[in-house]
């Protein structure tokens, strides 16, 4: 199964970080936060990778290359300056992404999501990852039914985390361009053909220069107090 991973969103809320550096090589712990999924999807046996980009892409492209060194081999849907949005985006690198099931991740997520248990997952259109609701987004996305299925209503919400699995045929009777998933997530769901699962582990949506302290700050080494070693 191909992974891809969306990387082509301006930023605007970590400037002016992002004003010379695409988000996604914006660094944690001394890696980009890129770097980290990368790691994680090739732990987890997603060796093939795509990965979208815009706003400043070249510099994504320069510091990953062919993925070699990271052990995935990496192909590039570059957009232009202009983003496409999720679906446009997603639309847009279907050619490299083939006609099975893939996996899709927010650049610009960090968790602990053992993304392995996705490998084998049956989906229908789609299956969507939904996590606790973060303080920043507190009334949540979507729901999930004792079925196992993804609502828009229901009385306790979740959070959508930017972690899902899609059928190339959600797509298929998209127009190429300036899309949003959450319409087309929409209408899949009125057809009952988007199940899901909820997560309860760690996730964050690093979405401005505070949370990526956070971030930075939880993943460094912590003093051994005792010893006053690392």
């Amino acid at each position: 199964m191909k992974a891809m991973i969306l990387a082509a969103g301006r930023g605007e809320r970590m400037r002016p970080l992002t004003d010379h550096t695409p988000k996604p090589l914006l660094p944690a712990a001394g890696k980009p936060l890129i770097e980290h999924t990368i790691k994680q999807l090739v732990a987890a046996g997603f060796n093939e990778i795509v990965i979208n980009h815009a706003h400043l892409g070249r510099q994504i492209e320069d510091y990953l290359g062919n993925g070699q060194r990271l052990g995935a081999t990496i192909g590039y849907s570059p957009e232009g300056e202009t983003a496409l949005e999720t679906a446009g985006g997603i639309i847009n690198a279907l050619p490299l992404l083939g006609d099975e099931p893939f996996l899709v991740v927010n650049g610009d997520i960090a968790t602990d999501f053992p993304y392995a248990g996705l490998k084998n997952l049956d989906v229908d259109l789609a299956h969507l990852v939904l996590v606790n609701n973060p303080e920043h987004h507190p009334a949540g996305d979507f729901a999930l039914n004792h079925a196992g299925l993804v609502t828009e209503v229901g009385t306790e919400k979740l959070t959508f985390s930017g972690i899902g699995l899609y059928r190339p045929e959600l797509f298929g009777a998209t127009p190429a361009g300036i899309r949003k998933l959450a319409p087309l997530l929409r209408m899949a769901m009125t057809e009952k053909r988007v199940s899901g699962q909820h997560f309860a582990g760690f996730w964050m949506d690093i979405g401005t220069p505070q949370r990526l302290q956070e971030l930075d700050a939880r993943l460094r080494p912590q003093p051994n107090l005792s010893t006053g070693q690392f």
